[in-house]
């Protein structure tokens, strides 16, 4: 199931190697709206409002686990594109130690900081227990989605998206039936949901470990591989690090916001997670552009075929506003009939907030897809400050926003606090991209035409 995307037409291969990726997306978001409608229908809106004011937590936290496994990553996918087959098997056997690292390190420090994270975002009292045992679940676990996410980022290197969406349909499908059973039956509550979520993601590691093995003789690396050499670990580290800090800088930046929220009490803070969800599925395919457009790039960029990247990310941007444009109108028209779903207490204010969010939200999805596009094209190209640089960006507009919006006490404040920095660092990153991409062609001529007035001398 490989898939080389340096020849063929750039649309074509965007929308083959795309389709799963959305599919898994939604799926993944799928489930976890399934753990926030089960928690809100069967314990209550304090305990929806626990699993939302936890969300911008995990984000942080797994975002920068996530950022470093796809960061380790896009050395393999380079070295595919050139053809480097043992250089590929190098940078996995690297990633994965580098991975066992970075697993001990978040799974200690994230446990160690839960109690004095969550009063620092003013998490109300009435959900702080809540809150605190959701995460302390979820962070154990970090090792079991480090596994997944490093084994897909590499299977998705060489081009297969199909066995990752597989894989994730069979861990949403375990982790909806162990929601309703843990929390139904067993009456764990938001431990329940927490518990359903670790298992399932436990399932898919594991389940493509297997398959790597018994199926991707490919990717199969031998003793030898697994050294840290200092070329390898510097290019990944190069990579990963920024990537993880860019997602961690964003984390930070909805920290700020959730802080903000929670002074607004626990029914904005529920609502606000309902919006959320919502907002987070309909977006996946933003989210799945950018993986898409991450492997492209990187593939491409190890042939140094720079004009072959530009296609593809104009291609990217056109298909990505058309969708934006759909789905806003689509969402804000059935958004009076998902609500329901989600709680069968104060379903009015809950919408009401709600269609707050998503009417000033959704105006600004063509920014937000830029986002996913640039950044991970750029990152796919090996740049790794620039792209967290725009981390940074979207962290200062939310920061600034949110701070306001908790001194005026505003919900809407706190949802402009979201599109401020989607505007801002859709502009940046797009500019970024023109510059750099500028930047690369000129080196590549200079490199070309240097070779032209001094030839390699016969062998």
């Amino acid at each position: 199931m490989e898939l080389d995307m340096t020849k063929g037409s750039p649309s074509k291969l965007i929308v083959r190697f795309i389709i799963p990726v959305i599919i898994g997306n939604i799926f993944q978001q799928l489930y976890n709206m399934v753990d926030t409608i089960i928690v809100g229908r069967f314990v209550g809106v304090d305990a929806l409002a626990a699993v939302g004011a936890t969300g911008s937590v995990v984000f942080l936290i797994l975002g920068f686990t996530q950022g470093l496994t796809t960061g380790f990553t896009v050395m393999t996918a380079q070295r595919f594109g050139a053809g480097d087959r043992e250089g590929m098997k190098k940078s996995i056997g690297s990633a994965v130690i580098l991975s066992v690292f970075v697993t001990v390190i978040m799974t200690t420090v994230s446990m160690a900081g839960i109690d004095s994270l969550l009063q620092w975002m003013n998490t109300p009292e009435d959900i702080l227990e809540m809150s605190k045992e959701y995460l302390l679940i979820i962070c154990a676990g970090i090792c079991w989605n480090v596994l997944y996410n490093l084994q897909a980022s590499i299977l998705r290197a060489i081009g297969n998206s199909v066995v990752p969406l597989v894989l994730l349909l069979i861990s949403s499908i375990t982790n909806i039936i162990l929601d309703y059973v843990l929390i139904v039956y067993g009456k764990m509550g938001v431990g329940g949901a927490a518990t359903a979520t670790v298992i399932s993601q436990a399932l898919a590691g594991v389940l493509c470990l297997v398959y790597i093995i018994k199926s991707v003789p490919t990717l199969h690396v031998k003793k030898a591989h697994f050294k840290l050499e200092r070329q390898c670990v510097r290019n990944q580290m190069s990579v990963g690090i920024p990537m993880a800090l860019q997602f961690s800088i964003t984390a930070v930046g909805t920290i700020l916001v959730q802080s903000a929220l929670n002074l607004l009490g626990s029914m904005a803070v529920a609502s606000y997670s309902v919006s959320c969800k919502v907002e987070q599925l309909v977006t996946q395919p933003f989210a799945a552009m950018g993986v898409t457009m991450a492997t492209y790039c990187a593939q491409n960029r190890g042939i140094n075929d720079l004009e072959r990247i530009k296609k593809g990310v104009k291609a990217a941007n056109v298909m990505s506003a058309v969708y934006a444009v759909v789905i806003y109108g689509v969402i804000y028209a059935v958004l009076p009939y998902i609500i329901p779903l989600f709680t069968n207490e104060d379903v009015e204010t809950i919408y009401g907030y709600a269609r707050i969010y998503i009417g000033v939200c959704g105006a600004f999805f063509i920014p937000l897809g830029m986002i996913f596009i640039f950044r991970n094209a750029l990152q796919g190209c090996g740049f790794g400050f620039i792209p967290m640089m725009g981390g940074v960006v979207e962290l200062v507009c939310r920061g600034v926003v949110a701070f306001i919006a908790a001194r005026m006490l505003s919900y809407t404040g706190v949802c402009l606090a979201n599109v401020s920095a989607w505007f801002t660092t859709g502009i940046f990153l797009w500019i970024a991209y023109r510059v750099l991409m500028r930047k690369m062609i000129e080196r590549r001529d200079q490199d070309k035409n240097f070779s032209n007035i001094n030839p390699a001398p016969n062998q």
